[in-house]
């Protein structure tokens, strides 16, 4: 800009002394030799002119200015151009890579020199390096005069620091002077800030993934499965030329190093678990109550079952582990809270220390490249509002200690995320863990952005400015909408980095679509760009590569094949996956009190598809005859799916079957009607869904036999109907007691759901037999 005006004023003078020198001349239209000797003498005047203004300015700005008007003939871009120029995203996208554009000229230029003298040679090179420093000093100018708009997007991305914060992000500039966030040893460093080498990539991003198998045995945790990807390790010389561009400085690039299986933490010391020492501190006082009372004689921050699960999670492994219960899901929450925050607070102050670096600097280089494409950073999921108040809470015990505490909007997250419990009756009360699940706020729509600083946490942060996301797949649902709605939003899962699945089993009786659907809307270029300083975005992210980067942790009660289905082909991480699993000893069947035979049916179909048509045909043409008898009278048809549940229901219907039923969309007055009949024989079966019985928990009276029409979904759920054929629940008239059946149908396709019932040893022997049906007797 200063160029620009230089050279206006200087037309102007010329232009000025040229008019002034012409109107003083009264012979000018005499003829075309005076006309022309005037001209010469002013054209004389104004190279004399020239060269007394550039010794003057003989500053180096001015001089290298001289000089790229002497050998670059330069077009000068008007106001307008340079505006739209600037507020172009695209063409500032184009702008991060100036580096390597301006690289491929200067080798142009001297490929097309080699058959020069050394004289040539030598006049090239140094016309090269002083258009690279022209160029440099060209650029310094061009951002000068936006420096100043710019100091405050130098946090993330621009625009997404509020006012309020100014004063603690300078605190945060002095303060990060003496910690160092490049920390090779740091997990954080060695996951995020290198680019994967083209053969992990292509081992990662097959399907199925080439992948290295490992077993371990911990203590705790006890049989872990290990799939990590493994490539060999390569120089640049042998990468592939489609991969990546040429590099004119030949050096050889460093790539992010493969996974390996992480090793048990036995001594807690955060400073080399890599822990910063602004939350290290209120760690123990956080996770009090999982502690209990501390012992002095050996004071660990964590429990056992921590120690492991924070080996594996800290080292940006995916992890898949299906035993959470009601005795560690605090020791679980803690666990990932934790790993969530420290690596929020990493990423800010990897960004503060560069920005304190690029304050000195005219460009961007490359290690300088530290974000994503949108700010958010870390996304969890849970199932109800009590769920999210106890992780958020979670949060602020970590980060921010209560005598110190600063959290924006707290009493308005207190008012709309806690009260609205569900009153638990005293007389027949709920399952214990019924009671654990719905305790407090169970509303499942929901959502919330919080920001994390130095001193302080805010609450209701609007997503593109926030560094966690708590959400339910219903809340998120809403927002991202589907193809074709008006509004629909999901860039800010561009850059998500760590995800969290907790209580992942309740998502599953929510709807398990909802969940899919957010995860098929992660990492997706966003449609626009947010205020994204791109010469910021980390160049993997920037070439798509961000789900080989996330970290997915997913925590549940239970095994099912969706979950296996969803760990294995949703999460990509390139540092390897982590399964829990362990063998069920006895399986739920032990659990039943009542004596009765257990009849499992075993169905023959060549895939999951086909199995779907099998066992209803089994169920119809095999199963079903046999309880149409008056003597088979109370029939509860136990239906874990609710496509299986309308299949069976409208089946009945056409064959005007004496059936009545209750599933989640029944209303409360059908619902007392259809167990009133049901228990006193007005209606022979009774059609029931598992959804149903996993919100209510209801005692159905009356029932005489159970025909499971696949094994339940969550294993208690059979033992648990099975106990409700206790005489005290029968009917007088109902018949006799000896008149008691359950019968289960099964497949191979089955065989986690039957384990959980019987028993890991039991249900690979049932699958692999010869034989369709075994029986088991139960009770005294």
């Amino acid at each position: 800009m200063a160029r620009g005006r230089n050279a206006v004023n200087r037309s102007k003078k010329q232009s000025g002394k040229k008019n002034k020198s012409f109107g003083n001349n009264k012979h000018y239209r005499k003829d075309k030799f005076t006309n022309k000797k005037h001209a010469s003498k002013d054209e004389t005047k104004q190279r004399d002119f020239r060269k007394f203004n550039h010794k003057r300015n003989d500053s180096e700005n001015s001089n290298k200015r001289r000089k790229v008007d002497e050998e670059i003939p330069r077009k000068d871009l008007t106001d307008d151009e340079s505006s739209e120029l600037e507020t172009d995203d695209f063409k500032q996208l184009l702008s991060t890579f100036g580096d390597i554009v301006s690289s491929q000229k200067k080798a142009v230029e001297s490929d097309s020199d080699d058959s020069d003298s050394e004289d040539g040679e030598s006049e090239n090179d140094s016309s090269q390096s002083k258009l690279s420093s022209l160029v440099k000093d060209d650029q310094k100018l061009k951002s000068a005069d936006v420096a100043e708009d710019k100091v405050e997007s130098q946090y993330f991305n621009v625009g997404q620091n509020s006012q309020d914060d100014s004063e603690e992000l300078e605190e945060e500039y002095n303060d990060t002077e003496n910690e160092e966030p490049d920390d090779v040893s740091d997990p954080f460093t060695g996951h995020f800030c290198f680019d994967i080498a083209p053969e992990l990539l292509d081992s990662v991003s097959v399907t199925p993934p080439k992948t290295q198998v490992h077993t371990e045995n911990w203590p705790i945790l006890g049989q872990l499965i290990f799939n990590i990807p493994s490539a060999p390790v390569t120089s640049e010389k042998s990468l592939d030329k489609n991969h990546f561009p040429k590099v004119i400085i030949e050096e050889e690039n460093v790539y992010a190093k493969s996974g390996t299986v992480p090793k048990c933490i036995n001594e807690v010391n955060w400073s080399k678990l890599h822990v910063k020492t602004q939350i290290s501190k209120n760690l123990s006082k956080a996770n009090v109550s999982n502690l209990g009372i501390l012992d002095e004689n050996n004071p660990s921050p964590l429990t056992p079952l921590q120690k492991e699960l924070f080996s594996i999670v800290n080292s940006y492994q995916d992890l898949f582990y299906p035993e959470r219960n009601l005795n560690n899901g605090e020791e679980v929450r803690f666990i990932y809270c934790l790993h969530a925050v420290n690596h929020v607070l990493k990423t800010r102050l990897r960004i503060l220390h560069h920005n304190a670096k690029l304050s000195r600097k005219d460009d961007v280089p490359e290690e300088f490249r530290d974000q994503g494409l949108v700010r958010p950073k870390v996304l969890i999921l849970v199932p109800f509002k009590d769920s999210a108040l106890r992780v958020v809470k979670m949060i602020m015990d970590i980060l921010i200690p209560d005598e110190k505490a600063n959290v924006m909007n707290k009493n308005r997250f207190l008012n709309e995320f806690g009260g609205n419990e569900l009153i638990m009756p005293k007389k027949n009360p709920k399952p214990e863990d019924y009671e654990a699940t719905f305790t407090g706020n169970t509303d499942d729509t929901f959502r919330i952005g919080l920001t994390v600083t130095k001193k302080s946490l805010k609450l209701y942060a609007d997503f593109y400015s926030a560094d966690i996301i708590v959400a339910s797949p219903l809340g998120l649902r809403v927002i991202v909408g589907a193809e074709g709605e008006t509004g629909r939003d999901y860039d800010f899962l561009a850059s998500i980095e760590i995800l969290v699945l907790d209580q992942t089993e309740i998502f599953f009786m929510q709807n398990w679509d909802h969940l899919l659907h957010i995860l098929e809307h992660l990492h997706l270029q966003p449609r626009e760009s947010h205020g994204t300083d791109f010469a910021r975005v980390r160049s993997w992210a920037v070439n798509g590569w961000t789900r080989y980067y996330r970290q997915s942790m997913v925590f549940s009660s239970l095994t099912l094949p969706e979950m296996n289905s969803l760990f294995n082909k949703k999460c990509h991480n390139y540092a390897g996956k982590v399964r829990v699993i362990n063998p069920v000893i006895s399986g739920t069947i032990c659990q039943v009190v009542v004596q009765l035979p257990q009849v499992f049916q075993k169905l023959q179909a060549s895939s999951s598809l086909q199995l779907i048509e099998a066992r209803f045909d089994y169920f119809v043409k095999k199963v079903l005859p046999q309880y149409k008898d008056s003597i088979m009278s109370h029939v509860l048809v136990f239906i874990p799916s609710y496509f299986d549940y309308v299949r069976i229901r409208n089946y009945f219907k056409r064959e005007d079957m004496s059936f009545v039923q209750i599933c989640e969309y029944s209303k409360e007055n059908k619902i007392a009607r259809a167990r009133d009949m049901f228990f006193h024989d007005e209606a022979h079966f009774l059609l029931y869904s598992e959804r149903f019985h996993f919100f209510n928990r209801l005692r159905i009276k009356g029932i005489r036999h159970i025909l499971f029409y696949q094994p339940p979904t969550f294993p208690h759920f059979y033992s648990e109907m099975c106990n409700l054929m206790q005489e005290a629940n029968q009917s007088r008239h109902s018949g006799a007691d000896n008149n008691m059946t359950v019968t289960v149908l099964y497949s191979k396709y089955d065989v986690q759901q039957l384990a959980a019932v019987v028993g890991t040893e039991r249900a690979s022997r049932m699958v692999s037999s010869e034989r369709n049906v075994h029986m088991f007797m139960t009770g005294d």
